[in-house]
C-alpha cells in the first residue's frame, strides 16, 4: 500500500514552521487578534460538523449498547488512566507542559470522520462507528475538561472549571446544535459542497495550530527541548495506541462481539481527535504560553493513528471479501 502525501499533515508542519519564523501576528496582541479568531474558528468548525452530521446514521447505530459502553470506556476511562500513569512516571523527567499534553491527548474524544472511514474500509459496523464517534465528541465537551481539571489540581495548577465548560458549551456545543437544526434546509447544499466544506474546516484548524504555536515560540518555551524528548513522546504515543487496541480487541473477543462490532470498537476506541483537540485546547488552556508543547502529542498521535489504522483497515477489508 502506497501513501500519498497528505496536504493537511504537511500543512500542520508548515503552520508550525511559520509560527517559528513569524510568530508576531498570531501571538497575544498580534494583528490576527488570536483571542477573537480562536473562538470564531472553533464555532465555525463545530457548526460545519453539525451541518454535515447525518442524524439517520446515528439512529441506525444507537441500540448496540455493549459496543457503545466498550468504546466510551476505552476513550474516557482506559486512556485517561494510562495518562495518569504516564504523568506519574515522567514527573520531573520531561517538561511539565509536555507531560500535560500527553495527558490531554489521553483525555480527548475519538475522531469522527476517520473512525467511520476506516471502519467502512475494513467492512465493520459503520452505523455503530458513526454513533460512537459522535457520542464521544459530545461527551468530550464535559469529560475532557473534567479530566484536565483533575490533573491540574493534583499538580497544584488549579483552574476554574465553570468558565471552561461554559466556553465549550458556547463555542462547541451550541454551534454544533445550530448546524443540526439547519440540516433540513442546508443538508443538500452541504452534500453538494462537501469537499469545499472540508477544506474550510481543515484550513481553520491549521490557522488555530499556527496561533497555538506563536506564543510558545515567542516566549521561548521550546528552548532546551531536545530531540530525545520528542522521540520519547513518539514512543509513548505508539505504546498508548498499541495498549488500547490490544485491550479493546481482547474485551471484544471475551464478550463475543461480531467481527463488524469488534472492528468498529477498535477503530473508535483507539483514535484521538486533532480536529476537536486543537479547538478544545484553545478554550481549555486559553493563552497558555506552553500551548505548543501541550499540542505536540496529539500532533504526533494523529498521523500515526491514520497510518496504522489505514494499513489495518486495508488488510481486514481484504480478509472479509
Amino acid at each position: 500500500m502506497k501513501f500519498k502525501p497528505d496536504w493537511f499533515l504537511l500543512g500542520m508542519i508548515g503552520a508550525t514552521l511559520l509560527a517559528w519564523v513569524w510568530p508576531e501576528p498570531g501571538a497575544a496582541g498580534g494583528w490576527l487578534y488570536p483571542e477573537l479568531l480562536t473562538k470564531a474558528g472553533v464555532a465555525l468548525i463545530f457548526f460545519l460538523h453539525g451541518l454535515t452530521l447525518a442524524s439517520s446514521a446515528l439512529r441506525a447505530g444507537a441500540l448496540n449498547w455493549r459496543l457503545h459502553v466498550l468504546v466510551q470506556t476505552c476513550t474516557f476511562v482506559v486512556f485517561p488512566l494510562l495518562g495518569l500513569g504516564i504523568v506519574a512516571l515522567l514527573a520531573g523527567r520531561i517538561a511539565p507542559d509536555l507531560s500535560l499534553g500527553l495527558f490531554f491527548l489521553c483525555a480527548l474524544p475519538s475522531t469522527v470522520s476517520s473512525s467511520v472511514a476506516m471502519t467502512a474500509v475494513a467492512r465493520g459496523n459503520v452505523g455503530g462507528a458513526v454513533f460512537n464517534a459522535t457520542l464521544s465528541s459530545l461527551l468530550g465537551i464535559l469529560l475532557t475538561p473534567l479530566w484536565v481539571a483533575y490533573v491540574l489540581q493534583s499538580t497544584g495548577q488549579s483552574q476554574p472549571l465553570g468558565p471552561v465548560v461554559l466556553d465549550l458549551v458556547r463555542w462547541l456545543l451550541l454551534p454544533l446544535a445550530v448546524g443540526q437544526v439547519l440540516r433540513p434546509w442546508l443538508s443538500q447544499w452541504a452534500a453538494r459542497y462537501k469537499s469545499r466544506i472540508g477544506l474550510v474546516d481543515r484550513f481553520t484548524i491549521l490557522l488555530l495550530v499556527y496561533t497555538s504555536f506563536c506564543d510558545s515560540f515567542k516566549q521561548g518555551v521550546w528552548e532546551g527541548q531536545g530531540a530525545g524528548q520528542l522521540l520519547l513522546v513518539g514512543g509513548i504515543c505508539l505504546g498508548l495506541f498499541w495498549i488500547v487496541m490490544e485491550v479493546t480487541a481482547k474485551v471484544a473477543l471475551a464478550l463475543r462481539f461480531p467481527r463488524a462490532d469488534a472492528i468498529a470498537a477498535m477503530f473508535c476506541g483507539s483514535k484521538k481527535t486533532l480536529a476537536s483537540g486543537v479547538p478544545m485546547a484553545k478554550l481549555i488552556f486559553g493563552a497558555h504560553p506552553g500551548m505548543g508543547l501541550i499540542l505536540l502529542p496529539i500532533m504526533i498521535y494523529h498521523p500515526m493513528q491514520l497510518i496504522i489504522c489505514g494499513l489495518l483497515a486495508q488488510r481486514w477489508g481484504r480478509e472479509e471479501r
